[in-house]
């Protein structure tokens, strides 16, 4: 069957390989053949394997296992991004696949790539964790589940003009979520407002990167004129 990046391509969410095609055979073997690179995987699963316009291929989470062994994180994630597009599998999807995998190659690396965007927070760890860090960034105590301009956002320093919004940032958004996104940006911008977008995994893994964020933003809000009234 066809697999790796070989796999991807005809799954429509990679590139194959230039110089050569990628196969597996579910056997030991010692095939040897000009512009094509065999993997032995005398241990590959039924469930892996599937079939696409004919041809045998791994499976969407095989596939992705597989890539993470032969490419990057950027690769990767570029090909997760597509997959998502295509409707062959989303982040969310892919994600929970992995539990079945346990200490497969490839899995470290694609956790890693997933867990940035499908990690979420409940509401209570998310104001746990970010007021200590709004604090150490000298700003007020921020209202919290507010409405300004119809939007009900996560902090909001009145004072200051500034609006602080937080999700899991999915890779599998509808057009509607996105336009509805785009409105609430669009709105408190032309309110005179400053809105910032942090990622779940951001407040909880990259304090430090939160917090110059805030420190830089706050310096230069306080240098601006007094913002419009919010709506």
């Amino acid at each position: 069957m066809l697999s790796h990046r070989s796999a991807a391509a005809l799954w429509g969410f990679g590139e194959e390989h230039p110089d050569y095609i990628e196969i597996s055979i579910c056997r030991h073997h010692k095939v040897r053949r000009p512009g094509i690179r065999v993997h032995d995987r005398a241990g590959l699963w039924s469930r892996d394997i599937g079939s696409r316009l004919g041809i045998p291929v791994t499976q969407p989470v095989r596939t992705f296992l597989d890539m993470a062994t032969v490419t990057g994180a950027k690769t990767v994630e570029r090909a997760i991004n597509e997959a998502d597009k295509l409707d062959v599998i989303d982040a969310d999807a892919l994600r929970l696949a992995l539990d079945d995998y346990p200490g497969q190659p490839g899995i470290r690396l694609l956790r890693h790539v997933l867990d940035k965007h499908t990690f979420r927070l409940s509401d209570d760890e998310l104001e746990r964790l970010f007021r200590p860090i709004a604090a150490a960034s000298g700003l007020p105590v921020p209202l919290t589940k507010h409405m300004v301009n119809k939007f009900e956002v996560d902090f909001f320093w009145p004072d200051l003009g500034l609006v602080v919004e937080t999700d899991g940032w999915r890779y599998h958004r509808t057009p509607s979520a996105q336009t509805r996104d785009a409105l609430r940006f669009q709105t408190h911008t032309a309110a005179g407002l400053i809105p910032l977008r942090f990622s779940h995994w951001q407040v909880k893994h990259e304090p430090r990167h939160v917090l110059n964020i805030l420190i830089k933003t706050a310096a230069n809000l306080r240098a601006r004129p007094a913002p419009l009234p919010a709506l």
